[in-house]
C-alpha cells in the first residue's frame, strides 16, 4: 500500500494563527516556516522514483549477468509500508471528543440562556438610585437587611456579626 501524494498542507494556518497567543507568535511563525520548508522539500521530489534503463546498463557493462542479477534484486525489493493500526483509536478518540464538545456546547447554551434570563431580570429592576429599602429587599432578599428575621449589629457587615465564621480559617477546634 503506497502513501498518497500530498499536494499542499492540510493545516489551516490562518485559523490556527488566530488561536495562537501573542506571546507565542514568534514560535508559531518559526514552526510554520519549518513546516513550509519541509513541504517544499517533499514537493521538490518527483512522485515516482525514476525508472532505471537496464538495457543501457547491459550495453555498457561487459557482464550482462551482473546487470540481470542487480535488476532481479532491485525489482524483488519491497519496502514495507507500516500497517495503519492507530486510525481506529484516533477515530474512537475523535468521536469521544466530539461527544464531549457537544455536551459542553449544550451546557454552555443552557448557562447562556440562564444568564440572559438573569440579565433581563436585572434590566427589569428599578435603578438602585430610585429604590427604597423595601424595593431592594424585594429584589435581593438575601442581601437586604431583615431586622425581624435576621437582626444584625451596625455596621451590618458579616465580619462584625457574633455568629460570623471566617471561611478562610481552618476549623482546628473540632479536630
Amino acid at each position: 500500500m503506497a502513501a498518497k501524494r500530498i499536494s499542499q498542507s492540510s493545516v489551516n494556518w490562518a485559523a490556527l494563527s488566530e488561536r495562537v497567543p501573542v506571546a507565542q507568535k514568534t514560535n508559531f511563525m518559526a514552526f510554520k516556516s519549518r513546516s513550509d520548508k519541509y513541504l517544499r522539500a517533499v514537493l521538490a521530489n518527483p512522485e515516482q522514483s525514476p525508472k532505471i534503463d537496464w538495457a543501457a546498463y547491459k550495453n555498457k557493462i561487459p557482464n550482462a549477468a551482473l546487470v540481470d542479477s542487480f535488476q532481479k534484486a532491485y525489482e524483488s525489493l519491497k519496502v514495507p509500508y507500516p500497517a495503519d493500526t492507530l486510525s481506529s483509536e484516533v477515530d474512537k478518540l475523535r468521536s469521544q471528543v466530539t461527544q464531549e464538545i457537544a455536551a459542553f456546547k449544550k451546557e454552555s447554551e443552557e448557562r447562556i440562556a440562564k444568564n440572559k434570563a438573569e440579565v433581563e431580570r436585572i434590566k427589569g429592576l428599578l435603578p438602585y438610585g430610585q429604590m427604597t429599602l423595601e424595593d431592594f429587599r424585594d429584589a435581593h432578599p438575601d442581601l437586604a437587611l431583615d431586622p425581624i428575621n435576621r437582626p444584625t449589629y451596625w455596621p451590618h457587615i458579616p465580619e462584625i456579626q457574633p455568629d460570623y465564621v471566617d471561611p478562610n480559617e481552618k476549623d482546628e477546634e473540632h479536630h
